[in-house]
């Protein structure tokens, strides 16, 4: 066990790392990095899966596994308001992975990096105690166009893509025992949780389009609501109210909640990996973005609650009162 959480660690290196850079707009501790390449914006991002801390090679596919690896870098550009490019892709190999494993690793890879259009050009190979797969990626965005975790304002109102809880269900579906579960795993409600689980989306044109539309901070929900709220409210300097009610909580895990014991609710704020985007927008642009990531794309976006000034997160139940809102959520540090 560390003595550290990771957002202790991310802020000690940030401080290490403070020293500015020509071209660098933005640097550690947002979802990606935003620099000036010639006349052009890159967004870059790098991710890692490891076994045993992000998945058991018992209950993913290889070639889900391929798949995500990709698209969770895909969701750091899209939360940034760009467009995803380039790719490479190391891997850490345990001597008991055969080579049919690894091509179909790489099935998955291409599968995302067609659904996404961008190139995977290369990478690094190593043993490996355990199954590691590292991305790192190029994307880019318009100058002076991307969206980070530091704008939000006072006032401003919080929106998320999608529906919530969804791939944390899975997860408890997929690690659950089969006679737990029956008939669920093959049911159309527990695919739909395992998809949102191994088959993330990445909601790329929404967030270009988000950011066209004004919104002033953004992030990916890869750690859980409640956490990554809390990240970009740290970032900007300001307090938010989240109304439960309003939660666009994934309806699959009412389902799930009649074979194990698993709060809706409590998914959808601290599950994580749901991989939506979350922002913050001025109340008179709500309306015109909700209504253009529905035509455009059929993605709903849910207002769920607003910014204060202050600081921390305070949850309002159906009748109005407030308490206080812990940020929990997955911790790759955590005991």
């Amino acid at each position: 066990m560390t003595d550290f959480t990771e957002d202790e660690l991310v802020a000690t290196l940030r401080r290490l790392l403070s020293e500015e850079a020509p071209g660098v707009r933005v640097g550690p501790g947002d979802d990606a990095a935003v620099v000036d390449v010639g006349g052009q914006t890159a967004v870059l991002t790098a991710d890692m899966l490891v076994e045993g801390v992000h998945f058991d090679r018992s209950t993913i596919a290889p070639r889900d596994l391929g798949y995500k690896a990709i698209v969770v870098n895909v969701c750091d550009v899209a939360a940034m308001g760009g467009s995803p490019r380039y790719g490479l892709v190391s891997l850490g190999l345990p001597s008991d992975v055969d080579a049919a494993w690894v091509v179909e690793l790489y099935g998955g890879v291409r599968d995302a990096a067609a659904e996404y259009a961008l190139a995977v050009v290369g990478g690094d190979t190593s043993r490996a105690d355990r199954v590691v797969v590292a991305v790192a990626m190029t994307g880019e965005v318009g100058k002076g166009a991307a969206v980070t975790r530091a704008g939000a304002r006072p006032g401003d109102r919080i929106v998320v893509t999608g529906s919530l809880g969804a791939a944390a269900g899975g997860l408890r579906l997929s690690r659950a025992p089969a006679g737990d579960v029956g008939s669920a795993l093959t049911s159309g409600w527990g695919r739909d949780l395992l998809a949102a689980q191994y088959r993330p989306a990445a909601r790329v044109g929404e967030g270009q389009t988000l950011a066209q539309r004004g919104v002033t901070a953004m992030i990916d929900v890869s750690d859980g609501l409640a956490l990554d709220l809390s990240r970009l409210c740290l970032e900007s300097g300001v307090a938010a109210v989240i109304r439960l009610a309003d939660l666009p909580v994934a309806p699959a895990l009412q389902e799930l909640k009649g074979i194990l014991a698993a709060d809706p609710l409590d998914l959808a704020l601290t599950g994580g990996e749901d991989y939506e985007l979350l922002a913050t927008i001025p109340a008179v642009a709500v309306g015109q973005a909700r209504g253009q990531l529905r035509e455009r794309f059929g993605t709903p976006l849910t207002e769920i609650g607003e910014i204060r000034e202050g600081e921390g997160l305070v949850a309002a139940d159906e009748a109005g009162a407030e308490r206080p809102l812990e940020p929990k959520g997955w911790d790759h540090f955590a005991d």
